[in-house]
């Protein structure tokens, strides 16, 4: 049962540390309290999500060394700490800045690949799956907190900076407690396999196209959650947070569902008809967009694609180069969201100067679309030179045996 134990504190976690996918939630309040523009009110959303995964390059290596309790316990503690600093924004913006954006995205980085890693060792035959289960908690989680912050400032008058402060000292508490039951299997506890090089990595046209089609279905996420209240223009407070509910709890389902379905298909063709139909609804988005309800299925049609780019990939990883090396090849293959992330800051800046987030929702949606046909051709080629690599192995061994 310590498995299924293990399981269920890995989603306590993530429901924590996907608070900021709540960030859009915030974003009106804190422009009438501080009078900011749109893409100013994106900088703690775009800076977490560049120091999150550029601290998940370092952890990836670090935690077979630590092992994942002192991993967890450190993540949850910055994290809790990060909005606890926010929370002084009221004297000045930067205050929250650094600690959403700085603080609170190492913290995300140090705890975000332990429940991962550390359920996929305990459950090796449901990869998918499991990943999905292990991280719903960061989608699902957010619609907890939009509502619970919703609440907070709209009906009890709390301000968006003393309510970082009370979610802080919550998230700090729960992500310690629940990463502090993180342990690897018997027999598994700092046993890795010798250690890839990043060069090797790179080389491999599997990592580069699974990074680039990462890239474009992280892009499309960003943009349309941060911004999400704004992307109809005749939506009221209670409408817009009720897309943001909806954006997450199809983003927690999403994970779950992709999950089991690259368990069952091939792992190539799942990510690409994930990529594929985000494309299809972000280039449509002008037929949709027309009323709360259309704004509504957008943010939950939305969600629930970008829910599988967090599982799907991850889930390749795992099969293309091993479970034991999970922490480390995701953590490199993660840092797509630091590009990815300026474009919740390209699409406030578009917002600002035009009225419309049109234009950075069509060119996303191209992208989208070519990821998925580069992701098809750069998985041929990696297969390719595979297959020629093990027939020069065969010519090198057994000449007899190639001809």
């Amino acid at each position: 049962m310590k498995r299924y134990r293990i399981l269920a504190a890995a989603v306590v976690m993530q429901m924590c540390l996907g608070a900021t996918y709540a960030w859009s939630v915030f974003v009106l309040p804190l422009k009438q309290v501080t009078a900011i523009l749109q893409g100013t009110a994106q900088l703690p959303f775009s800076m977490f999500y560049f120091a999150f995964p550029a601290t998940m390059i370092v952890t990836g290596t670090l935690l077979p060394k630590i092992g994942p309790r002192r991993c967890a316990v450190v993540g949850g503690l910055l994290f809790g700490g990060g909005w606890m600093l926010a929370s002084m924004g009221r004297f000045h913006f930067a205050f929250t800045i650094l600690g959403i954006g700085l603080m609170a995205g190492i913290g995300v980085g140090f705890a975000y690949i332990v429940p991962i890693a550390t359920c996929v060792r305990w459950f090796p035959r449901q990869k998918g799956l499991v990943t999905g289960v292990a991280v719903a908690g960061f989608g699902g989680g957010a619609a907890l907190v939009s509502h619970a912050a919703g609440t907070l400032m709209e009906t009890i008058g709390m301000s968006p900076f003393a309510t970082f402060g009370l979610l802080g000292i919550l998230f700090m508490l729960l992500v310690a407690l629940a990463g502090s039951v993180m342990e690897n299997p018997p027999g598994c506890a700092g046993a890795v396999q010798r250690k890839l090089p990043l060069t090797g990595v790179l080389r491999d046209r599997s990592f580069v196209f699974l990074y680039l089609a990462m890239f474009a279905g992280l892009a499309a996420g960003f943009a349309v959650n941060a911004n999400m209240k704004e992307l109809y223009a005749g939506t009221g407070v209670q409408a817009g947070v009720k897309a943001v509910a909806a954006f997450a709890l199809a983003n927690a389902a999403g994970r779950i569902t992709w999950g089991w379905l690259f368990d069952r298909g091939r792992s190539t063709l799942i990510l690409q008809f994930n990529l594929l139909l985000q494309a299809a609804l972000l280039l449509s988005h002008g037929l949709i967009l027309r009323s709360d309800a259309g704004l509504l299925a957008f943010a939950s049609l939305a969600g629930f694609n970008y829910g599988g780019i967090l599982v799907l990939y991850a889930s390749a990883a795992a099969e293309r180069w091993g479970g034991e090396r999970l922490g480390q090849i995701y953590g490199w293959l993660f840092s797509a969201n630091i590009p990815a992330a300026l474009s919740p800051i390209v699409g406030g800046m578009a917002f600002d100067r035009t009225g419309s987030f049109s234009p950075v929702l069509w060119g996303i949606g191209g992208l989208l679309a070519c990821g998925a046909i580069a992701l098809g051709m750069g998985v041929s080629l990696a297969n390719c030179d595979e297959s020629n690599y093990k027939l020069n192995q065969i010519v090198a061994n057994n000449p007899a045996q190639a001809n």
